[in-house]
Parts: structure tokens; C-alpha cells; sequence
């Protein structure tokens, strides 16, 4: 065969599962199908084989490699290398260009590393092989690579921008496929099971279409600043077609309720297949899902719970509560009728992303807040963050992006405002509780998985805010009220002199369903008169955004406390009060409200919890072994004295199943529920199921087991 005419490529060898396993990329699926795609990490060199139809003669052939990525490929954009290979001692050294040398050849077989700059984009890559003769000068032979090459950031290379020091975080911020999510109410919340299931084979393809999908430019994909922005933006639909549909009023029919899901990939899933976006989500289902993309990605990610978070509407740090002269609460902001009224949600969910912060003086690199539920728009969209932690807890709102809205969420103060025509501002300040919103800030703690128990929470509270009381949580918010206009205004009005009566709204932590509860109130007359108070108590059922769904019952009156007295007021709450009223998720806001006759001392104060429901039984019996059949068991009881209609159960685990749905017949009141099901697991090793159950009397059921699975020998 003429070594005139240019070689011409037969075969292009990608050693996917070879490359893999020193990329720390050997559990993605996409790998391991037939044919398998490369999943490779920015910044590492790997190794590529090519044949050709004759010997290569390294004195007149000329072989190029060309990677290319996006729409408009351009070499000074980052978005294409071209590289020549050669014998020469060519080694890797600049990080921030593609690089190739030759490892050895035999006869019509090359092999060369190659290696991607370290900030180059991420996501889809072409390869094209272009094959010449030195001094031809007709057109080259062109061989496309028709396999897609996926390229991820690479926190394992402390030049990547997401680097992450402590190599063993990554096991879990990165790699690890099941996690927990804390839902519920300060005092009762619980780790919600979830499966994030990065390394399912739809996952990668769902990134690339929701990334395309959020206008981010090609070239700007492989800074983690703007691509999680992006990734912000594009998990919620609310101004374009993301991935998942928000909604919180309980009327799922034309879609899967959130409290039903058991992870991220069903809902990537349907997100690929159909192009549109899937219902419904909420603010933990959103969490879930940015967590699937960004580990994916090869970002670092947690989860982040906010137990009692502001939605401060106004920007004014402040959540505020207005109430007429006779103590009844308004539903609106008599002082801005553009804004909503602020609200405080039992909890919200966000998620921390890890990467350095060239865009920000040093010290502000690290966990950055990101959230993808649509609250508040940012820059006319529904997006927020990266918003520096330490930022948000330094009060240092004039950096990017959204630390305003980030620490009022986790730090603002619980201001309420009595109607007062003498006041300027029309209201008087008659409370202000500075320790309120923000409770506790918690996330999975690494490489623990607990699944009947609470051993695997981290309290990271101190790294979004000082102490609370504390002179330096203080300086911190204030810092901020100093940089926010509004927020001036609210803060220099001044707040109401310590009264001489007391005041103490009893917390409920956990309440079963099915049982009664009260809402208590100590007070103690500390003066030496007696003393006339006018007070309202309620129990209500809310939405865990903090919306109000029902009122379940109310008291008002007046009565004498006498000089140095205690008394406590007492209000009892039956099944039959609350259990028609109660909405999904079943939480509950207790709420007093009392003034001092003869003072004019006003008090208010406020307590959320949750009825509390059963966990389901999960249970695998015998000694599972790969590609054995084995019997799954999901049990619980029915607590209600009432039938639950369009039941349904559904469980996954990866490396033991996809996520299956178990449509279930009506359950007596009181009933044990019982059900059966055959798996087949995949994988050998310690694995998860998590189950959820949903009817449409009671839904947000759960539960969760680890099992062994053997080998079959």
C-alpha cells in the first residue's frame, strides 16, 4: 500500500472503562453500554488508540487531532483544539491548551495521551482525525468519531475551579448516589430519603439538553460561577421549559405529587423523553435534582435545609407582620401594595455548590448557596446564587449574586406592626424577635447514611451565620441593613420598651396524627397593679411555604391578671377540630396574640409543627445475590379512621432497581398495609431502597433500608 496517499483512519480506540477509572468516572452507565461513551474529566490526560489502513511512517504522516464543542467551535473561545502528533518529547505542560503526545506505535497502530485544558468547557465534545502527507497539497482525509465524549469539571485537580482539598468529601459530595433531604418543622423534622442517581445512563443526556435549554453560552460552560447560575435558572420552568414544574396548593391530578417521588432520576428522565417539564416539584424536589446535575457535572453539592426561613419580599431584611387596632392580623403590606406579603416558610431547601471565587476579594471561595425554587426573580429571572456562605455570614451583601435575599432568608428579624395613626409610618413597631427565622441550617453529614434515625445530620448553621444573640451575629445583619435602603427605614424605627408582662408561647414539638394537642400561654404580671389583657389564640392549618390553608379553632377574651400572678392560657384542639383541615405535609401554626389594657403593651408570637405520620417498613428477605430474583416487602399503618383512595407506593434504589410504581387497592381505616414485590439486583455491595407512599387522604409516607447484596459465588 502507497505511503504517498494520506493514511486513512479504520478505527479510533477510546479505552472508555480504562480512562474511566483514573477519572473517577467507572460508575456512570454510559461507560458500560455497548457501544460505550467516554466520560472523562477536564485537565487529565487519557489515552487514545488510532488504526489505520497501512503503517504509519512518522517522517511523512502527518495525524491531527481535532475536539470540538457546541455550535460555532472557535480555538480562541476555548471551545476547540487542534493538535498534531509528533514523536518529539512533547510533554503536557500547558493546563490551559490541549495536548497530545505520542506513546507508541506499531505498524498501522498509534497510541497518544491527550489532555484537555483544565478550564475547558464542560459537556458534549466531537473528535475528528484529520490524516495528511507532509508537503500534499490535496484536501485531508477527515475520520468523524461519531461517539459523543463527555468532559466534567474535575475537583480532584487543584487547578480546577471546583477543587476540593479534602479528597475524601468527594466520595460523598460527588460520588455518592443516595442521600437525605431534612423536611418538616423546627422540632420535628426528619431526613427525607432521596436518590439522587447521578450516574444513570439518562442523566448526562437530561444535563446536556436543560443546559442548551438555559441560553448559557458555549464558551462560558466551563466556568461553575455562570454554569450553576445557569443550572438555577433551568431546573425550575418558570421563564423558560426547565426541567420541573413548581406547585404547592395539593392539586397534583395532572401530574406526580412531590411528596411521591423518591429521587432525581424518573424526573430526568421524563424531562428527556418529552422535552418538557415535568409536574411537580417543590423546594426539595428541586434541591434533589440540582444535586443529580451538579454531581453529575463532577461539581461538588449538598443539600442545605433552613428550618423556618424568611421569604423576605421587599428586600428590607425583615419579615414584617401587620395588624389592625384590633389584633387582627392583615393578609397584605399596607406599605408596598407591588409587593407580596413576606411569609416565613416552615423550611426551605436549597444547595451548596463548592468552587473557587476569582470574581470575589480572597476568602470568599468555597460553599456557595444556589437555589433553584422559584421565589424572587434575579436579573429579571428566576435564579439565585452562587451566593458566597461566607458572604452570607460576613453580611457582605454587595457581592454576587443574591446574598441579600440569601441572608434574609437564613437571618432576618420577625418584625410586627400595630395600625397607629400617631406613628409616621402609620404602624408602631410592637415586637421584634431576633431569633426566630433560621432556626437551625442543616445537610446529610458525609459518608453516614442513617435510614431509620437522624445520626446522619449536620448542623451547619455557624458557617451561614454567627451565633444567634451574639454581638457578632448583630454586626453581621446590621452590616447589611447599612448597604440596603429599605432595610434602614425598618431597623431605625424604634422598637417597643421591655413591658411589665410576660409572655411565653409553649413549643409543640411532635404531634401523631390522630391525637389532640393545645395551645399554651404562660404570662406573669411582674407589676405591683393588676393588669386587663385582651387576648386571641388559634391553631390553623398552613402550607409549609407558610401560607394559611384553614383555621381550626379560635379563642378571644378578656380577663385580670393580678399583681405578681401567673396564669396560663389554655386552648384544646380535638382530632375532630384539625383532621378535615389538615393539608399535605399536615403542619400546623399555633398563633397569640395579646395587649395590656391599661400599657398598651402588645405581644405576639407564633409556633409551626408537624402532625406527625407512620414510617414505611421496607424489608428484603433472604440473602439478595446479583441477578437472583429477591422479594421486596413495604408495610405500614393506616393511622387514619378513615379509607385512603388512589393509593400508590413506589420504590428505587440504584444498583437494585429503576424506580417502580405499585398502584394499590383502597385501605380500611386502621388497616396494615402490605405489599410485595420482585427485584433483581444489579450490583453487589451495601445498597438503599427508599419508598414513598401517596393516596389522596394522606400522602408524604416514607421510608428507607440498606441492604447487602452478595455475589453470585
Amino acid at each position: 500500500m502507497s505511503t504517498e496517499e494520506p493514511l486513512v483512519v479504520e478505527t479510533v480506540f477510546l479505552y472508555e472503562k480504562q480512562n474511566a477509572t483514573t477519572h473517577h468516572t467507572i460508575n456512570y452507565e454510559l461507560v458500560h453500554l455497548d457501544p460505550p461513551t467516554a466520560v472523562l474529566r477536564r485537565g487529565q490526560s487519557f489515552i487514545v488508540a488510532l488504526r489505520f489502513n497501512r503503517d504509519y511512517v512518522d517522517e511523512t504522516d502527518i495525524v491531527r487531532l481535532l475536539f470540538s464543542f457546541g455550535p460555532n467551535p472557535n480555538v480562541l473561545k476555548g471551545t476547540r483544539g487542534v493538535n498534531t502528533v509528533t514523536n518529539r518529547d512533547s510533554y503536557l505542560t500547558d493546563l490551559e491548551a490541549w495536548g497530545v503526545r505520542m506513546v507508541g506505535v506499531r505498524g498501522a497502530d498509534l497510541s497518544v495521551e491527550v489532555r484537555s485544558p483544565i478550564d475547558s468547557p464542560v459537556g458534549v465534545w466531537q473528535l475528528n482525525v484529520e490524516t495528511t502527507i507532509v508537503g500534499s497539497k490535496q484536501a485531508p482525509n477527515t475520520y468523524n468519531y461519531k461517539n459523543d465524549i463527555y468532559l466534567l469539571f474535575n475537583p480532584w485537580m487543584k487547578e480546577d475551579l471546583v477543587f476540593m482539598e479534602d479528597e475524601h468529601l468527594l466520595d460523598e459530595y460527588v460520588l455518592n448516589d443516595v442521600g437525605k433531604i431534612w423536611v418538616g418543622p423546627w422540632g420535628s423534622s426528619r431526613g427525607r430519603e432521596w436518590v439522587f442517581g447521578q450516574f444513570d445512563a439518562c442523566v448526562l443526556p437530561a444535563c446536556q439538553l436543560l443546559l442548551e435549554r438555559s441560553g448559557i453560552l458555549a464558551n462560558s460552560r466551563g466556568d461553575p460561577v455562570k454554569l450553576c447560575r445557569a443550572i438555577s435558572r433551568i431546573v425550575n420552568s418558570n421563564d423558560d421549559r426547565g426541567v420541573v414544574t413548581g406547585r404547592w396548593d395539593g392539586d397534583y391530578k395532572d401530574g406526580t405529587a412531590p411528596a411521591a417521588w423518591t429521587g432525581s432520576v424518573p424526573i430526568l428522565e421524563q424531562f428527556l423523553e418529552t422535552g418538557e417539564p415535568v409536574n411537580y416539584g417543590q423546594c426539595w424536589v428541586f434541591a434533589g435534582v440540582v444535586t443529580t446535575v451538579c454531581r453529575a457535572l463532577g461539581i461538588p453539592s449538598r443539600v442545605v435545609s433552613n428550618l423556618v426561613s424568611a421569604h423576605d419580599a421587599n428586600a428590607s431584611l425583615s419579615i414584617d407582620r401587620y395588624y389592625d387596632m384590633n389584633n387582627e392580623e392583615l393578609d397584605y403590606d399596607p406599605n408596598n401594595a407591588t409587593f407580596d406579603a413576606d411569609t416565613i416558610w416552615n423550611y426551605h431547601v436549597w444547595n451548596d455548590v463548592w468552587m473557587a471565587r476569582p470574581d470575589l476579594p480572597k476568602g470568599y471561595g468555597g460553599w456557595q448557596a444556589i437555589d433553584s425554587t422559584p421565589q424572587e426573580p434575579s436579573e429579571g429571572m428566576y435564579q439565585c446564587g452562587p451566593a458566597s456562605v461566607e458572604a452570607i455570614r460576613q453580611g457582605a451583601v454587595g457581592f454576587n449574586y443574591d446574598v441579600t435575599f440569601m441572608l434574609a432568608s437564613v437571618n432576618a428579624d420577625l418584625m410586627r406592626w400595630m395600625e397607629d395613626p400617631k406613628s409616621e409610618m402609620g404602624y408602631r413597631k410592637i415586637d421584634c424577635n431576633k431569633y426566630h427565622i433560621g432556626r437551625m441550617i442543616l445537610t446529610k453529614a458525609p459518608w453516614i447514611y442513617d435510614p431509620n434515625g437522624d445520626r446522619d445530620r449536620e448542623d451547619i448553621t455557624a458557617l451561614y451565620k454567627a451565633k444567634e444573640g451574639t454581638e457578632a451575629e448583630r454586626l453581621t445583619l446590621y452590616r447589611a441593613v447599612r448597604s440596603t435602603e429599605l432595610a434602614k427605614r425598618f431597623y431605625s424605627m424604634p422598637s417597643p420598651a421591655a413591658e411589665d408582662v410576660e409572655f411565653d408561647l409553649v413549643d409543640i414539638e411532635r404531634v401523631n396524627i390522630g391525637k389532640p394537642f393545645a395551645v399554651i400561654v404562660n404570662m406573669k404580671n411582674k407589676s405591683k397593679e393588676p393588669r386587663t389583657i385582651q387576648a386571641i389564640l388559634s391553631a390553623g392549618s398552613v402550607y409549609y411555604k407558610g401560607i394559611k390553608a384553614h383555621l381550626v379553632k379560635r379563642a378571644s377574651g378578656n380577663f385580670v391578671l393580678q399583681p405578681q400572678a401567673s396564669e396560663q392560657l389554655r386552648l384544646r384542639v380535638t382530632v375532630d377540630d384539625y383532621l378535615d383541615k389538615l393539608v399535605e405535609y399536615c403542619n400546623m401554626k399555633l398563633y397569640c396574640i395579646a395587649t395590656v389594657v391599661e400599657t398598651n403593651q402588645t405581644w405576639a408570637d407564633e409556633d409551626d409543627f408537624q402532625v406527625l405520620k407512620p414510617n414505611i417498613v421496607v424489608k428484603i428477605e433472604g440473602e439478595p445475590t446479583v441477578g437472583n430474583p429477591s422479594t421486596i416487602s413495604l408495610s405500614f399503618k393506616n393511622p387514619l379512621q378513615r379509607t385512603l383512595t388512589e393509593c400508590k407506593f413506589n420504590y428505587a434504589g440504584p444498583g437494585l432497581t429503576r424506580n417502580k410504581t405499585l398502584a394499590f387497592r383502597d385501605v380500611e381505616p386502621e388497616e396494615d398495609v402490605y405489599v410485595e414485590h420482585q427485584l433483581v439486583p444489579q450490583k453487589a455491595g451495601s445498597q438503599t431502597i427508599i419508598a414513598t407512599f401517596t393516596s389522596k387522604e394522606l400522602v408524604d409516607v416514607t421510608g428507607s433500608t440498606v441492604i447487602d447484596v452478595f455475589d453470585m459465588d
